[in-house]
């Protein structure tokens, strides 16, 4: 098998590795974008005429088109199980938004060099790229949805079939392509990921802007190395490239010398996601401004140094990924929100260009521009240090009943290990009740989140059935299991809508009868009747509302369903 592949290798290297196989954004204008039926093509012929890439069907846009996956394998192993135990994956994601295609045609050249060996490396590793995610964003072709864009002439659209954007979809998983992305990326497993993006926002003089996945979510022993070693070499690579750098200028309406914080990637978010799964996560964000070659090129560019870097580090990053677990075990303390620390900061030497006022052509009041006559560098400040505003104490186990299959449906293609309760038991269990929470007033992304939600703990025994579910925490994807089942993660099941039907009553009660009801109540009820009466002590609304006073009797009543009403139907064993 070995005497064949090397025999096949050397056959393909005589016949096309002198060949340069132009792929359609090359044989352009140097302004124009692949369409998803060209870039097909290409890749199909790529993977007849070298054994080191697979072009493979993966998943299903929610259109009913085939997502495909590209792999750069050069080993005679094609079985990634076995594979990942010695070498590195690097994982690309394009097309998210197919209005930003720079990562589209860039990853074609990659793997074309890499295939034809025109890119020489020790290669100890395998990249394996999404061609385009969203394949009906782009097929949804148009010159004028990124209003603000330069180039390239025709692109894709925002959101997909159903009018979704995928980078909010990676918890709530409401699209076709989203559980396809969760199976592909389960099925590689990657020690590192990159999802190619374009930018919105201020100008500057950067084409390459960049997103670190937010190293308080990544942990401490992965975050350290990403930023203070990995990611910096990338980063100083890209310089001696002729790529300076920023990382991601996250303002809107105000101008970058002000400084400005790292953005959080959440969950929601693919490389949010990605780090719940210890993966090393970066959105290049190339320049919305800058001429397309430029971005396309740049895209290329990273792509590449993190190869070379990868090729170097691969060991290491292998073994940090195992070694970042072990601050998670059970009994420790988890911080389950953040925020950015204004204290603390680094600096750095922005290069912008001069913001100004003029009179809006438009409204004749004063508007925003930037006048590229007058570049500037500046040191500014960069927040990226983030604290914990809550935590919680990691359990042993989680306790799923078998009644919430969504969210079991979930855990499972998230390669989430759970053993079922094989006959009915008492369990000692932390129950909450949720206690408060908000949600937005508008929809967005299909659903209406929650957010700032917190809750009442108690501890019980409760009765579980054969077929229940026990989820141990001791287990690679620990920090998926926790930011989907903490109700007060910031993108939770609950904040995102799994659980509403335990937030409205489900039985009520007739006014004039229950006045009865109530007063017998009292009577019978001392430590009721000192509660009510204290409660109305101290509640000047209560007080002068029969109505509410009748409802909060009833509240703490044994009439009244507390075993269901925001009751979360998660239980924890610590």
């Amino acid at each position: 098998m070995k005497l064949k592949y090397l025999l096949l290798t050397l056959l393909s290297t005589l016949l096309w590795g002198q060949k340069s196989f132009p792929t359609p954004f090359e044989k352009g204008n140097g302004n124009q974008t692949v369409t998803y039926d060209e870039m097909n093509t290409y890749y199909q012929d790529l993977a007849k005429k070298f054994n080191t890439i697979q072009y493979l069907q993966k998943g299903e846009d929610d259109n009913g088109k085939p997502i495909y996956v590209v792999v750069y394998n050069p080993f005679p192993e094609k079985d990634l199980e076995k594979l990942r135990k010695t070498k590195a994956i690097l994982f690309v994601n394009n097309g998210i938004h197919p209005g930003e295609p720079d990562g589209i045609d860039a990853t074609m050249m990659l793997m074309r060099d890499l295939a034809t060996k025109k890119i020489k490396t020790p290669q100890n590793f395998i990249i394996a790229a999404i061609s385009a995610y969203n394949v009906s964003g782009m097929l949804n072709r148009g010159s004028y949805s990124r209003a603000n864009q330069n180039g390239p002439e025709q692109y894709g659209f925002r959101g997909n079939a159903r009018n979704y954007d995928l980078n909010r979809d990676f918890i709530k998983v409401d699209s076709k392509n989203a559980r396809s992305f969760q199976e592909i990326y389960q099925w590689l497993k990657p020690d590192v990921f990159i999802d190619n993006h374009v930018s919105n926002g201020a100008d500057y003089q950067y084409t390459f802007t960049y997103i670190s996945t937010f190293k308080e979510r990544l942990g401490n022993v992965l975050g350290t190395y990403f930023y203070n070693d990995y990611q910096a070499r990338n980063l100083e690579d890209m310089r001696k490239l002729g790529y300076e750098s920023t990382p991601y200028v996250n303002i809107h309406g105000d101008v970058p010398e002000v400084g400005f914080a790292a953005f959080e990637d959440s969950p929601r978010y693919s490389t949010g996601y990605a780090s719940l799964f210890n993966s090393l996560g970066t959105v290049p964000e190339t320049h919305m401004l800058k001429p397309y070659d430029k971005r396309v090129d740049a895209t290329y560019q990273y792509m590449l140094v993190n190869l070379h870097n990868l090729d170097q580090d691969y060991h290491k990053i292998k073994r940090l990924r195992i070694d970042n677990l072990k601050q998670y075990q059970a009994g420790k303390q988890y911080g389950i929100r953040w925020k950015v620390d204004s204290t603390k900061f680094s600096t750095m030497d922005f290069k912008g260009y001069e913001g100004k006022y003029k009179p809006s052509e438009v409204s004749g009041k004063p508007r925003l521009y930037y006048d590229r006559n007058k570049p500037f560098t500046k040191n500014i400040k960069l927040f990226t240090t983030a604290v914990p505003t809550g935590y919680i104490t990691i359990p042993q186990y989680y306790v799923i009943p078998q009644a919430q299959y969504r969210i079991i449906e979930e855990l499972k293609r998230n390669d989430i290990q759970m053993k079922p309760i094989l006959k009915d038991s008492t369990i000692a269990v932390e129950s909450y009740q949720i206690k408060d929470f908000k949600t937005v007033k508008n929809p967005y992304e299909g659903h209406y989140l929650h957010y700032e939600t917190t809750v009442d703990t108690a501890k019980k025994n409760m009765e579980f059935s054969a077929g229940d579910y026990l989820i141990s925490t001791q287990q690679p994807g620990v920090k998926y299991i926790i930011e989907t089942l903490e109700p007060e993660a910031l993108d939770s099941f609950f904040n995102w809508n799994f659980f509403d039907g335990i937030l409205s009553q489900k039985e009520y009660y007739s006014a004039y009868i229950f006045e009865d009801t109530a007063a017998e109540l009292l009577k019978k009820d001392s430590k009721l009747k000192s509660d009510f009466e204290a409660a109305k002590a101290s509640d000047k609304k209560l007080q002068d509302d029969g109505t509410a006073q009748l409802d909060w009797i009833y509240k703490h009543s044994p009439y009244f369903e507390q075993k269901t009403f925001r009751q979360y139907p998660v239980y924890r064993v610590l």
